[in-house]
């Protein structure tokens, strides 16, 4: 409980009691990301229920609002650096570190998040007039499941969260989260698209940024759960 706790006090605002803990109870909390997620998309769940009280368009609106607001747009920081990193650095890798490394925002980054959030919304309003509500809660946690990947596939860019998490996560746990995440893929076909585009993240982190750090997992995960949107509206 006490990893559960620590994973949706590092991911969420939620107002929760401290926890006594340690660097490694804080590392071991990754294992308990994909469970946050569940309760991210419950909150993201009820603000879309909430406003489709009125009308699809602030369903979405709210459900968005709720979104950015429950994780405290941590992810979002995330892409918003990574685009920065990416578009500044044209393969030298000491600026790359610079960027990455500089609290400012850049054009890159303020495109990148104002595209991020555009389509959130576009795609959340045609998602709730094709699927359950359930989906919204599934999304958030099959997303979180690519930090647990991308923590074992790549290396840690610096030392700092991703080398941190590299050590946190066994085969089993990742084994655990997917075959329950197939669960979920049993009734809407179309989150298997998770299975994609976390490897493609994977890949295009290790061939542009040369691995991973907090960054690379924020934007991971904004970018999968945003490809999981698309695919639940698009896909047949």
């Amino acid at each position: 409980m006490k990893g559960l706790l620590l994973a949706l006090q590092f991911l969420t605002t939620l107002p929760l009691p401290r926890v006594h803990a340690d660097r490694e109870d804080f590392v071991l909390s990754m294992r308990w990301f994909p469970l946050a997620g569940i309760v991210v998309g419950a909150v993201v769940m009820g603000a879309a229920w909430l406003g489709m009280r009125h009308d699809g368009w602030t369903g979405a609106l709210l459900a968005l609002a709720a979104w950015v607001l429950v994780t405290g747009a941590l992810h979002l920081d995330g892409l918003g650096d990574i685009a920065d990193a990416a578009g500044a650095a044209h393969g030298d890798r000491a600026r790359l570190s610079a960027v990455l490394a500089d609290p400012h925002i850049g054009s890159f980054g303020v495109v990148a998040i104002g595209m991020q959030l555009l389509a959130k919304l576009v795609l959340l309003h045609a998602l709730l007039d094709q699927h359950p509500l359930w989906t919204l809660a599934a999304i958030p946690a099959i997303a979180r499941i690519g930090p647990l990947a991308w923590a074992r596939w790549l290396p840690p860019l610096h030392e700092g969260l991703g080398s941190l998490f590299r050590d946190a996560v066994g085969r089993r746990h990742l084994l655990g989260w997917s075959l329950a995440a197939s669960l979920a893929c049993a009734f809407a076909p179309a989150l298997a698209v998770g299975l994609i585009a976390m490897p493609l993240w994977a890949w295009w982190l290790k061939a542009r940024i040369g691995g991973i750090s907090g960054d690379g997992h924020g934007a991971g995960i904004e970018l999968v759960e945003t490809a999981l949107l698309a695919a639940l509206v698009l896909v047949p």
